[in-house]
């Protein structure tokens, strides 16, 4: 995933429709739009893993707390 992240420059793709429309833009002077349609692609990619690694991280943690009670001075019970 930071791979990703890190080496973004090759990740910029686009739909067919979406080129297609950034092709139009461009051609009409408006170079703006791709920028802001690659960094949405991203964003979009990005979302659900940052989601899955902010559940798994609050599930080691609740396990980890949930496990520590268990441990009293040394002795496991």
């Amino acid at each position: 995933m930071l791979a990703f992240v890190f080496v973004h420059g090759s990740s910029f793709a686009q739909c067919a429709m979406c080129r297609a429309s950034v092709e139009n833009n461009v051609s009409n002077g408006d170079t703006t739009i791709g920028a802001g349609l690659n960094m949405g692609i991203l964003y979009l990619f990005a979302m659900p893993y940052l989601i899955a690694g902010i559940i798994g991280y609050l599930w080691y943690r609740n396990a980890k707390k949930r496990k520590s009670k268990f441990v009293f001075q040394g002795d496991k019970f």
